[in-house]
Parts: C-alpha cells; structure tokens; sequence
C-alpha cells in the first residue's frame, strides 16, 4: 500500500486552560521534556522535506506555549498548510490577530453544545461564550474558522443548534467524531454511545449534512464515525480524495496521517494510545526514519486481514473496512480489528433482532491516553428506539426510551 503523508497533528504542549471531560490526553500540565523551539523548528524542515501538505497544531492548548507563533509561522514559511484546533477560551482579539500574521489558514474551534451542554463536556462554566467569542475574533481578524465536535449523548439533542450557530459564524467546514473512552471519559460512561443509538445518531447526521451543504458548510466525518450504512456515501463523500470512491478504506494511520505528541514521540495518529503505538523520538531518530520503519506506524501496510476478530473478522465489508478506526477499537478492547462503533454492524444486529451493549470491565492507569478494557454483551433488542431531551444536569441529555 502507497504512502503519501497528508497530514501531520501535532500536540505543541500538554498545557490546557479547560478540563474537558472527554479529553483522552489528560491535558492540564505541560508534559516533561517538551520540544524546545530550536527542536520544534527541526521538526518544522523535516516535514517540509518528506513533503507534508498540512500541519495542525493542537494540545492541550496550542496557544499556551510561548512560541507557537514562531512555529507556525515556520511551517507557513515552508509551504506548508498551518491550521489550529482550539477550544478556543483564551483567542483573544490580540490572539486572533497574532494567528493572522503567523501565517495560519483555518482555526477549528471545539464546541460540544449550546450553553450549559457545553460547559460541563469541557469543565469550565464560561467556556461556551468564550468558545463563541472566538468565532467572532478570527473572523473579525481574517482568519477562516470551523468547528469541531464530540458526538456523544449530550451533545446530540444540541446538534441542530450547533450546525445553527456555526453557519451563523461562517463556518466553512464541522467536523463531528464520537466520543470514547480513552482518558477522562472512562469517568463518565454515561456520555457514550451504545452502538444501538447509532441507529439514531446516523440519519441525524446525514440529515445535519445536507442542511450543511445547502447553507455553504461542509459537515465531514471523522475517522471513527461510519461506516457502510445507507448514508457512507453521503456523509463520507466530503474527506473523499479525487477519484477515490466515497466511503471508508481503512484505518489510515502511518499512511497518510502522522501524530507528534509534545515531547517529540511519533505515531500513526494522534489518538493512538502512547503504549505500543510510539515508533520513535525525534530526539534520536529522523521522522522519515520512523515513518518508513517503525513497526508501530507500518501495520497498516500489511496484510491486517488476520488481526480481525468478532463481529469485524466475519463481515462482509472486512477487505475494505480492516476493522474500521483502530483508536476507537483499542481504547474499547485493548486491540485492534474489531469496532463496536459501526452502522453496518449496529443495522445486522437490528435485522436479527439484537443489539450489542459495551460494558466496562476495566480502567486505565491515569496517564496521558490511558484506556480500560470493555466487554460487549449481544442481548435481545427492546423495541423501538428513540430520544427526548430531559430536563437534567447538562441541560439537556439524549434519553433513550426502549
């Protein structure tokens, strides 16, 4: 399988001024031994060299790092695309500016909610007025925005006020991906998906995305939302490259995406737990080096056929799918190759009459991208399914009446 890396996420410190309750790094201090700006400018020339079209520099918090502005200035210079994802407390006017003049392209501004809904997913009453007043300073300063979003059983009853307010801002794209318990949210297991309220959560979406559209704002998927439901098509049609067929082909970390954590450790893909997916350090190794060899990045470009297991070893879409998002598998089961997340999957369960619930068994250690273990228990289907917002501590809350 061909390499072309696209697109680099690089977490520019662990720093963090929200306490977000889904947050799979634990962001709240800087890490130990993060980059210096002389290494971090190193890292800049080595990604320009292998050909990386655009860098998005993330946390914690991007902006509390002291030289970030030089950063992406640096990676601007070199041709290349520099984007940020913020959530976006501290973007002030002065801030938004400084992001104008460092060269940035788009800011993507993390929003779970409206009001309250909002403020307890990220720990910080305020943060959803700040988060709004951040749309307003790029903009007012010429820099693109967009937004991003956690799908997961608060935020859902938000979301056509969340599409609402970001057509309102001029939002040129939204990206949604599903809440999983990696991090904090091992805490809060109540704000996850049961893969039965995929059933619900996808024509929503599919929904959501052609009022997108119409209104000049591209919603696309993440990498562990789908896959080969009746919307595929639809919803993943908006990340397909030219000439590609739109749906879902794999997991592709280590192929076309690369993950820096602060203290210059590399991965396949940001989300990728450190343990057993850090290839290397850029203080000891070049990052083409680790690219090319590191076991923890090439997997895959193998033959992953064999590694499938469950519902995913035995499904018709397997040579395509591989098991879906590898991230969202691992935090669930501690491996890859089987995704409890899947419409296709959730749809099968409906025709037979059964539905699949996740229950945790275990929880990680309290470290940066720590995961527990679940376990899937496949019982009877209890009728219908759908919501109603009910009046509870956030706001409003996805409540599933069988």
């Amino acid at each position: 399988m061909g390499t072309t890396l696209r697109h680099v996420v690089w977490e520019l410190t662990l720093a963090c001024d929200l306490a977000c309750g889904h947050c799979g790094s634990r962001a709240a201090k800087k890490r130990e031994g993060e980059l210096s700006t002389a290494e971090a400018l190193d890292v800049v020339a080595q990604l320009a060299q292998m050909g990386a079209r655009e860098v998005s520099l993330i946390g914690g918090e991007a902006y509390l790092r002291a030289d970030w502005a030089e950063i992406a200035r640096a990676i601007s210079d070199a041709g290349m695309i520099c984007s940020m994802v913020t959530g976006g407390r501290g973007f002030t006017k002065e801030l938004a500016r400084t992001a104008k003049a460092a060269g940035v392209d788009s800011v993507s501004i993390s929003v779970d909610g409206i009001g309250d809904t909002h403020d307890v997913q990220r720990g910080v009453v305020g943060s959803f007025e700040r988060a709004v007043n951040a749309f307003e300073n790029l903009r007012e300063a010429g820099v693109p925005v967009s937004a991003n979003s956690q799908l997961n059983r608060l935020s859902f009853p938000d979301l056509d006020a969340m599409l609402d307010l970001f057509l309102q801002h001029g939002a040129h794209a939204w990206q949604v991906a599903m809440t999983v318990p990696m991090g904090r949210a091992q805490e809060h297991t109540d704000w996850l998906f049961q893969p039965e309220d995929l059933l619900l959560v996808f024509p929503k979406l599919a929904e959501l995305a052609r009022r997108a559209k119409a209104g000049g704002l591209r919603l696309f998927p993440g990498n562990n939302v789908g896959y080969f439901g009746p919307h595929e098509q639809e919803l993943r049609g908006v990340v397909a490259q030219p000439g590609e067929v739109a749906h879902f082909q794999g997991c592709h970390a280590g192929i076309a995406g690369l993950g820096l954590e602060a203290d210059g450790a590399v991965k396949g893909c940001p989300s990728l737990p450190t343990a057993g997916y850090v290839g290397g350090n850029v203080r000891t190794q070049s990052i083409a080096s680790i690219w090319q060899n590191a076991s923890e990045l090439t997997f895959n470009r193998q033959d992953r056929l064999t590694e499938l297991w469950g519902f995913c070893g035995d499904c018709y879409y397997r040579t395509i799918c591989k098991g879906g998002c590898s991230w969202t598998a691992h935090v669930f089961f501690g491996r890859r190759g089987n995704n409890p997340y899947c419409h296709h999957r959730a749809l099968k369960m409906k025709e037979q009459g059964l539905r699949e619930r996740l229950v945790p068994v275990a929880l990680g250690d309290g470290s940066p991208f720590d995961h527990g273990e679940w376990e899937v228990v496949v019982e009877a289907a209890q009728g219908e399914l759908s919501w109603q917002p009910s009046r509870v501590t956030p706001r409003r809350r996805l409540s599933l009446l069988r």
